[in-house]
């Protein structure tokens, strides 16, 4: 969007990172690689949503789910329910998804980002709650569609930002921050070629100065931060070109056409109310231990923010150094077991960046 357009826009995303632990969310099946592994090859009564299955929470993905909204600075909600998001697609057997909608895990956290021009700005997180995921299609292109359930019930945790991004090279920055802390915590390979890792820009625009939301648009399953920076972009100029038309933009779900750049309508938006949210009845409340939640907090590692902090003022590392060490934890162990051993900060610095990268 030009600097000189009349209009700001307004951006919140939706986060979707599936969780790295062995069985899935509501029952035990294995978790497989969705591209590599034989189609509908790790299924069962309850992720296929047979007649009178009932799910059983999966603690560990739980546990993952608190190490990121601690992470990210959310307040912790020790009692939260589950609730039936109802929508109907062949991707989802049992015609609901269990979902967390009034009461989430986590909520009000927030994550700084740093633009291109140094400008640090804060992005606040509205909630982090866990779902289960949904079949993966393939559309055929002579007619019909192949659906495998594999991926049906794998522990999904989705992060919903509040609408404080202002361009898609912000929201680019941000979910690759989003991204980053999610491996150095160990719950989500990061693999967004694969679909462990989706992310979703609702998108509006209105008159600068103005307080007043637009009408928005969502970008769907987006799976690279190229495609999430240029769909982005793609949208605002899509709007503005609408509005300066006279028109309205409508409230809607597109896709993005990575071939051609462009974005492309796919279905009416739904509100909240469409999905007939209500309590899980086969599940119970989730009223979680202090305690426990206390001790995964202790247990998280030192996060790319703290440790970029403490290579510039303890090591005397310069801001490009600090974040090229930090930007992967097992890069970032290896040279603090480096300089533990007596090895110069900045020597060290300089050979791994530039000799053993090399």
């Amino acid at each position: 969007m030009s600097e000189k357009s009349s209009y700001e826009a307004v951006i919140g995303l939706e986060i979707h990172a599936e969780m790295l632990t062995d069985s899935k969310m509501f029952c035990g099946c294995r978790v497989v690689d969705s591209v590599e592994a034989a189609p509908n090859s790790a299924v069962c009564p309850v992720c296929l949503g047979m007649p009178g299955m009932l799910p059983v929470i999966n603690s560990r993905a739980i546990e993952y789910a608190l190490r990121v909204a601690l992470a990210l600075n959310c307040e912790i909600q020790l009692h939260n329910i589950f609730a039936r998001k109802s929508y109907f697609y062949p991707d989802l057997p049992k015609a609901f998804q269990i979902s967390q909608y009034e009461l989430p895990l986590a909520r009000h956290g927030w994550l700084d980002v740093e633009g291109a021009d140094g400008e640090v700005r804060r992005i606040r997180i509205r909630r982090v709650h866990m779902e289960e995921d949904t079949g993966k299609l393939t559309h055929l292109e002579g007619g019909g569609s192949l659906v495998d359930y594999n991926r049906s019930g794998v522990p999904l945790l989705e992060i919903v930002s509040e609408p404080d991004i202002r361009s898609g090279e912000e929201a680019r920055i941000f979910t690759s921050k989003i991204r980053q802390i999610l491996r150095y915590l160990g719950v989500n390979s990061g693999d967004m070629e694969k679909g462990v890792l989706r992310v979703e820009p609702n998108i509006s625009i209105r008159p600068v100065g103005s307080e007043i939301l637009g009408t928005r648009t969502e970008l769907k399953n987006l799976n690279s931060f190229r495609a999430l920076a240029d769909g982005t972009d793609f949208e605002i100029k899509r709007q503005s070109a609408v509005l300066d038309a006279g028109e309205l933009v409508i409230q809607e779900t597109r896709g993005w056409h990575d071939t051609r750049r462009v974005t492309f309508s796919q279905r009416v938006k739904e509100e909240a109310d469409d999905y007939r949210y209500f309590a899980e009845p086969d599940l119970p409340p989730l009223q979680l231990e202090k305690d426990w939640v206390d001790e995964i907090a202790a247990g998280l590692p030192e996060l790319p923010d703290a440790k970029i902090a403490r290579y510039r003022e303890t090591l005397g590392l310069s801001a490009y150094d600090a974040g090229v060490l930090a930007g992967d934890r097992r890069v970032a162990e290896f040279y603090d077991t480096a300089v533990s051993a007596g090895g110069d900060p900045k020597t060290m610095a300089n050979w791994m960046i530039n000799d053993l990268f090399a």
